[in-house]
């Protein structure tokens, strides 16, 4: 069975996207069957990924949350072989509207991958900059998020919030929700200030933070222009490097006899 992971932080800048993109590229590349799933509005993660919004028309999450479509007929191809996305664009603002007329409008994401976690290691949902009706599906229908935070004077700001959404999730829709852990993105080992927050995360939150630090990286600034993630734009750069790092974490985390054995293989 998939596992079924969101990426949220209702604070805007802090990587979310990027790591969703790369987080998924990475874990494809080390032989892992993965499906994106594209919830912002902003769909920069859908571009991010080469899917633009002409190749889309109505094939996309938006049209499966309303009941348009069948989930197996949004999902798109990727460069990657074991990585395919379910793409967004702006339609998707008049959602949170619509949605609140429509039966178990909490439950549609979920409701839409019941068919489909047999076919997936891990199922990602790259969540909207909010704590609105997207991100509350979005939870409902995971087991475990990962918060994206910046090392940044202002990077705790929102988090508490968004851990008590997610305890009130889990009382009242998602008896299963657990967060997966913190990771830090956006270092900068020049300023003091990003190894202060790093301390203050740390000490403050222990085992709950990710031992890799993504680090502030041009190439992984320049890959969502060309449409490729950093695993194709540069699988050399530092940043290819630490998300890989971060992958294997996350999957020895998940699945800690079969990552072992998948990160053998890999290395080999």
């Amino acid at each position: 069975m998939a596992q079924v992971i969101s990426l949220a932080n209702q604070k805007g800048g802090v990587g979310k996207t990027t790591s969703s993109v790369n987080l998924a590229s990475a874990l494809a590349e080390l032989g892992r069957k993965v499906l994106l799933i594209d919830m912002d509005p902003q769909g920069n993660a859908s571009s991010g990924l080469g899917i633009k919004r002409h190749d889309q028309q109505d094939k996309n999450v938006y049209n499966l949350l309303i009941g348009e479509q069948n989930i197996n007929d949004v999902i798109f191809e990727t460069e990657h072989e074991n990585l395919k996305i379910i793409p967004a664009n702006p339609d998707l603002v008049g959602a949170e509207i619509e949605l609140i007329d429509l039966p178990n409008r909490e439950y549609r994401i979920k409701e839409a991958l019941e068919d489909l976690e047999e076919n997936f290691n891990y199922i990602f949902i790259d969540c909207p900059p909010s704590l609105g009706l997207l991100t509350i599906n979005a939870l409902s229908a995971s087991n475990s998020f990962i918060v994206p935070l910046q090392c940044e004077y202002f990077a705790l700001e929102g988090l508490s919030q968004l851990l008590n959404t997610a305890g009130l999730l889990k009382k009242k829709l998602n008896t299963n929700l657990k967060i997966a852990g913190i990771v830090l993105t956006m270092f900068d080992k020049r300023n003091n200030l990003s190894h202060q927050v790093v301390d203050e995360i740390q000490s403050h939150f222990e085992d709950k933070v990710f031992k890799t630090i993504i680090p502030r990286n041009v190439r992984l600034s320049e890959a969502p222009s060309y449409g490729q993630s950093i695993m194709a734009y540069d699988p050399r750069s530092i940043g290819a490097r630490k998300y890989i790092d971060f992958a294997r974490e996350l999957d020895a985390k998940v699945f800690p006899l079969a990552g072992k054995k998948k990160r053998t293989q890999a290395e080999a």
